[in-house]
């Protein structure tokens, strides 16, 4: 009774309060002086209606007086909506300075145009709380803002168009408590963090996305009082290893330094900040073990370190000691080894996030005493073993996540037994066998289920009608053999995405009536005519089946403008001609009717596709030209129309689709000349013309497609304009198609698809080109496939094919060309596929171990030629001049040195005769001993002979 008595006198005297507020005598002055303010702004939602000459100011909505004087003391005038429609707009007046006890002024999240903010607020010193956040101000920051002394709160951030050019201004700020700068360039003073530690009464620094790129004082020091508690600098560019002077701000709670590029460890010292609750080092550069002393944060209460490059061999125990932790986040960085199992000991632990590492073993059942986890992500490891049973104990958990692991084992009924909150679990890429009941219902709720390559099947599982929210369902290769059970058609249509890919699911679709936003069901054995579709189908994608009929049939009962963006039908038994049923697909991007058995002429309404970037008719019967009016397709980046029986002039306008990077019309009959406006496709990597009747010359003017010049590299994903992603609400769920085409490169098919984008090739074979190879062409050194074989082509393969470092396969055979090999063809290390067969080339194949390598067919037919791998030898077949130069240089250099060593050798013997008489005396009786000796021999010999022939 008491207490309800005192709970009346509380709302009696609140409501005296408010009524002598709005009965407080307003200032006219200040009156006046706010309805000039009001004149300078533009208000579309009347926020400011109140104000009017007939009402008093202290009553009107945002103007805060004072009890006693009644003068103005508080704007709250920030967008309550976060939104455009209560934005005020226009710029401010002047006729604020006449609000002399003004100390609060809240504009944020309205719309100044990109004006400057006015110098003259620098002049209204009674300010103690100015928030401009997000209130579109563009320009200098007014150095004048510096005489606020007496400001404790200044929220400037959320204006990327603001700049600061000197920032010892805020240095002036001597009562600043918490300043907020975050969105405003402050990189061109580098002396920022000096002027920021002088401020000794600050206690919360914001400072995000301000292109700042040092954290070092030029002072050697930091001067920041023990009275910082917050510190946010992500997303600048700082690069260095974390400060020392970070750890002796022992009473800060947050540390944020997430989105830079730091490097090195994290210290050790990090547990200095013992008062911590809040640390994101996220999405840097950080190496080394995660520090032990981490652990010793006992009031740590979220830990964030994802992206990074940390590594094990374990993460450290010591985080089982963080009593209040309730987040931890050490996706994608290259941890390994085990889960430690004292992350059980984490009571308050709510979100579990170690996904993207190297962590291996099992999942340690420890996790199962987490009682208060919600979110469990431990996908893309190397963990392996079974799922501890213990995890179907985690009643508060919503989302689990295991898969692309090495997990194995049975999961039955058992494990999701009491999860009643869980709605996302993905076992995707795991070796987990699905053991449950026909008739089971579980007792949750799911909204996404990802399980491809789970064992589910073969029968369908029927337990999935029961989920009555599921917005995503992936069960790629889950074994399920058999036909659609009849529920499911229904009970799909308000699925936002379903992907049943790779299965042996059977049925006819002819009665069909698909809803599902995105659906999936490539490489089946559906069969039947197409299904229906709604309008509100964006991906229907069914390659690889039995369908068969005619594609008019999807554009029956549709009224509304169809959503569609990709289409694949690919590899069906599709029939007849295309019609004009393309003209209700007005949103379609991506088409992919390959491998069918459609005829007739490529329709005129194909025109009418303004927003088609990939469009795949390979492998048909389709004849006539390519229409006109696939000149509207302003935005295409691949033509597939291979294998067909397509005709007539290559069309010059083909040049003017300047985002093509694929045109693929191999084995058609066009004939002419390829027309020069194709060099004008700079983004063009993939150029197939083979198989056709060409003729003329190849254009000189390939070097200017400067995609082929370049070095593939997954960065520079050429393809990234084709993509076509399906955001699954969930930080990296993303499904999306992917382009693939069918190439012939190093003599054999091969299909093509995550690294399409690093292929770089050149087919013009069989066709009837004719005249040289231009030289221009062997410029394109990031080509790696160049077949210009079966045509006429003569003249020399010239030197320059040496540039070339990146080519894997060259086939020129079957043509005219004549000369020597390059010996510069011995630079092309990668080159793994060489033909030069049937030509005219001559002399010795050039020596290196990967050309030698080559099977001598690859060279045959070229009669002249000599040298490995062919067993003719080259020296007596080398061309005679040449030889006859080389020979005669050797002989030359053989009867220069005899003379020398003839003149020399004498003139040394004779010339030491001559000089020395003892020398010539000793000579010469040298020469006398000696003719006795032999006279004696050859007397003694004689006689002997003489004696035995008389015998």
């Amino acid at each position: 009774m008491r207490n309800s008595k005192l709970i009346m006198v509380g709302l009696l005297l609140a409501v005296l309060s408010l009524c002598k507020t709005n009965s407080l005598a307003c200032n006219e002055r200040e009156k006046h002086a706010l309805l000039r303010f009001k004149q300078s702004l533009t208000d579309p939602a009347n926020r400011l209606s109140s104000w009017s000459l007939t009402e008093g100011c202290c009553g009107w909505a945002g103007v805060r007086c004072d009890n006693v004087s009644g003068r103005v003391f508080e704007l709250h005038l920030g967008n309550p909506e976060d939104s455009g429609k209560s934005t005020l707009i226009g710029k401010l007046s002047p006729a604020l300075l006449e609000l002399e006890h003004l100390n609060f002024l809240n504009l944020s999240l309205n719309d100044f145009r990109g004006t400057p903010i006015p110098s003259f607020l620098g002049s209204m010193s009674s300010l103690t709380y100015l928030n401009l956040w997000g209130a579109s101000f563009g320009g200098l920051v007014p150095h004048q803002l510096g005489n606020l002394s007496s400001l404790r709160q200044l929220y400037l951030g959320g204006n990327p168009g603001l700049y600061v050019d000197n920032f010892s201004w805020i240095s002036l700020l001597s009562s600043l408590e918490s300043l907020d700068l975050g969105w405003i360039d402050l990189h061109r003073d580098i002396h920022w963090l000096d002027y920021a530690s002088l401020l000794s009464s600050l206690s919360e620094l914001y400072l995000p996305h301000c292109q700042l790129n040092n954290m070092i004082s030029s002072q050697g020091y930091v001067n920041f009082t023990h009275s910082l508690t917050v510190l946010s600098l992500p997303s600048n560019n700082f690069s260095n290893n974390m400060p020392n002077w970070l750890f002796n701000l022992s009473n800060l709670l947050v540390l944020d330094l997430s989105d830079n590029s730091l490097v090195g460890q994290i210290p050790s010292t990090i547990s200095n900040l013992h008062n911590l609750n809040y640390l994101n080092l996220s999405v840097n550069m950080l190496i080394g073990r995660i520090p032990e002393s981490l652990g010793q944060l006992k009031h740590l209460r979220i830990l964030s370190i994802f992206s990074n490059f940390l590594c094990g061999p374990v993460i450290p125990y010591q985080l089982g000691n963080l009593s209040v932790l309730s987040c931890l986040d050490l996706h994608s960085n290259k941890l390994n080894g085990p889960i430690p199992s004292q992350l059980g000991n984490l009571s308050s632990l709510s979100y579990l996030d170690l996904h993207r590492n190297k962590l291996n073993g099992p999942i340690p059942s420890q996790l199962g005493n987490l009682s208060s986890l919600s979110y469990l992500y431990l996908h893309s490891n190397e963990l392996n073993g079974t799922l501890p049973r213990n995890l179907g104990l985690l009643s508060n958990l919503v989302a689990l996540r295991i898969g692309n692991n090495s997990i194995e084992g049975t999961i039955l009924e058992v494990n999701f037994a009491k999860l009643p909150k869980l709605k996302d679990l993905d076992m995707r890429l795991t070796s987990v066998v699905f053991s449950v009941s026909h008739n089971w219902i579980p007792p949750f709720q799911l909204q996404h289920i990802f399980l491809r390559g789970c064992k589910l099947g073969p029968e369908f599982p029927a337990w999935l009608q029961t989920q009555r929210f599921l917005q995503t369902l992936t069960l790629q290769n889950v074994g399920i053999v058999g036909t659609v059970p009849k529920w499911f058609w229904m009970w799909a249509s308000n699925i936002q995405t379903i992907y049943l890919g790779y299965n042996q699911i059977s049925g006819n679709l002819s009665q069909v009536l698909i809803n599902t936003t995105n659906f999936d069901a490539d490489s089946n054995r559906f069969v039947g005519q197409l299904p229906h579709l709604s309008p509100n189908v964006v991906v229907f994608s069914m390659a690889n089946n039995s369908l068969s009929g005619q594609i008019s049939s999807l554009c029956q009962k549709m009224n509304e403008r169809s959503k569609l963006r990709i289409l694949d039908l690919s590899n069906n038994a599709l029939s007849g001609e295309l019609g004009h049923c393309l003209m209700r697909w007005q949103s379609l991007t991506h088409l992919n009717l390959g491998s069918n058995n459609l005829s007739g002429e490529i329709p005129e309404s194909i025109g009418s596709l303004f927003s088609l970037k990939a469009l795949h008719l390979h492998n048909n019967s389709f004849s006539g030209g390519i229409p006109l009016s696939f000149n509207n397709c302003t935005v295409l980046g691949l033509i597939d129309f291979a294998e067909n029986k397509l005709t007539g002039n290559i069309p010059s306008w083909i040049g003017e689709r300047t985002h093509l990077m694929v045109i693929r019309l191999r084995s058609n009959e066009f004939f002419g000349d390829i027309p020069q406006q194709i060099c004008r496709l700079s983004s063009l990597i993939i150029l197939d013309l083979a198989n056709n009747r060409l003729s003329g010359s190849i254009p000189r003017c390939l070097n200017n497609i400067s995609a082929m010049a370049t070095i593939p590299s997954a960065i520079d994903d050429k393809f990234s304009t084709l993509k076509f992603s399906i955001y699954l609400g969930h930080q990296e769920d993303y499904l999306g198609y992917r382009e693939d085409l069918i190439l012939v490169v190093k003599g054999r098919k091969s299909t093509y698809s995550s690294i399409l984008p690093l292929v770089r090739i050149v087919d013009l074979s069989c066709n009837n080109l004719s005249g040289g190879i231009p030289i221009e062409i062997w410029s394109r050194f990031g080509l790696q496939s160049l077949n210009l074989s079966r045509n006429h082509l003569m003249g020399r393969i010239p030197e320059k094919i040496g540039g070339m470092k990146y080519l894997e396969s060259l086939d020129l055979s079957n043509n005219h060309l004549s000369g020597e090999i390059p010996q510069s063809i011995t630079n092309l290390t990668f080159l793994s596929y060489l033909d030069l067969s049937y030509n005219n080339l001559s002399g010795r194949i050039p020596s290196s171990t990967q050309l030698q390598s080559f099977n001598a067919l690859d060279f045959i037919g070229n009669p002249e030629l000599c040298g490995a791998p062919f067993l003719k030898n080259c020296i007596e077949n080398e061309g005679p001049q040449g030889d006859e130069n080389v020979e005669g240089s050797e002989r030359s250099w053989f009867y220069i040195g005899e003379a020398t060593g003839f003149i020399v050798g004498f003139w040394g013997l004779c010339g030491a005769l001559l000089c020395k008489r003892a020398w010539r005396h000793a000579y010469f009786k040298f020469l006398n001993n000696i003719k006795d000796r032999i006279y004696v021999v050859t007397a003694l010999k004689w006689s002997w002979l003489r004696y035995h022939f008389r015998r």
